[in-house]
């Protein structure tokens, strides 16, 4: 199928000159990451969710015995 013929011109007729002057943009803070702790940081949280889910598993074990 051929194109449409137009019997208009598709000017686009404005600028782009809005500036504000040379500026920088502030530096970005970086995201909360587990990576980024110390190790004593991370045992900090590994070892109490650890102590956690051992309790909950002896829990369940605990109550499902006869």
């Amino acid at each position: 199928m051929p194109p449409a013929a137009h019997s208009h011109a598709h000017v686009h007729d404005h600028v782009h000159t809005h500036s504000h002057g040379p500026h920088r943009h502030p530096a970005a803070t970086p995201a909360f990451s587990l990576l980024r702790l110390s190790i004593w940081q991370r045992l900090a949280i590994a070892l109490p969710l650890a102590a956690l889910l051992w309790a909950g598993t002896l829990w369940v074990i605990a109550g499902s015995a006869p």
